[in-house]
């Protein structure tokens, strides 16, 4: 949920691509990391934040380095308050976590390359030091970066958990079935378990 992907002047706005999907589970994801917190639930946020050069984006040719620099990766762009940024380059206004949702001191944040969140962070590392087998899945894209990372995790055998009403898809939205609804097919049946967000709060409003 960072700007690049959830603010007009980010990356997919930039794209015209409609971010209605994108906003309308800011607030869903909002009461979920406040009861996850107030629960003493771990949260994690995952950011796609690429070097300043460039290096990890990969080789000239390799398929996430062109599909990525076609979308205008590594741009110069002016933030909305008018200092300068880059888009989807890490410690910049683009990459910044919105408002809305911004981590708190406690909360654990890291950078990923690619759209799993697991190849070659340190995700697997920080959930296993504290003994977490089970993982609750919120943020955008529902079909690629989500469901990248809830695979991924489901092949080091975690439990995954997706939340339908706090990931949403922009591209291909207009579909009359979407990309979306496809993530969440595959892994009721596959890859783990998927509920709407009111029921988790209300487990956890239950708990001592």
């Amino acid at each position: 949920m960072q700007h690049d992907f959830a603010s007009d002047e980010g990356m997919f706005g930039r794209a015209e691509i409609p971010l209605g999907g994108i906003r309308s589970v800011v607030e869903p994801i909002r009461l979920v990391l406040d009861a996850a917190r107030n629960a003493g639930l771990l949260v994690v946020y995952l950011a796609m934040r690429f070097d300043e050069d460039l290096a990890d984006l990969g080789a000239v040719d390799a398929p996430n380095r062109v599909r990525h620099l076609a979308m205008g990766v590594g741009q110069h762009v002016d933030a909305p308050d008018g200092t300068s940024s880059r888009v989807l380059v890490r410690d910049t206004w683009n990459t910044k976590i919105i408002d809305e949702l911004a981590p708190h001191p406690e909360d654990v944040v890291i950078a990923k390359h690619r759209y799993s969140g697991v190849f070659e962070t340190d995700l697997d590392d920080v959930l296993r030091s504290r003994g977490i087998s089970s993982l609750i899945f919120t943020g955008c894209t529902t079909s690629v970066c989500v469901e990248s990372t809830l695979r991924d995790a489901f092949y080091r055998d975690y439990r995954c958990l997706l939340l339908t009403d706090c990931c949403a898809e922009a591209v291909g939205a207009d579909h009359e079935r979407t990309n979306h609804d496809a993530t969440l097919t595959v892994i009721e049946a596959l890859f783990g378990w998927t509920a709407r967000s009111e029921h988790l709060l209300a487990s956890l409003a239950r708990r001592p």
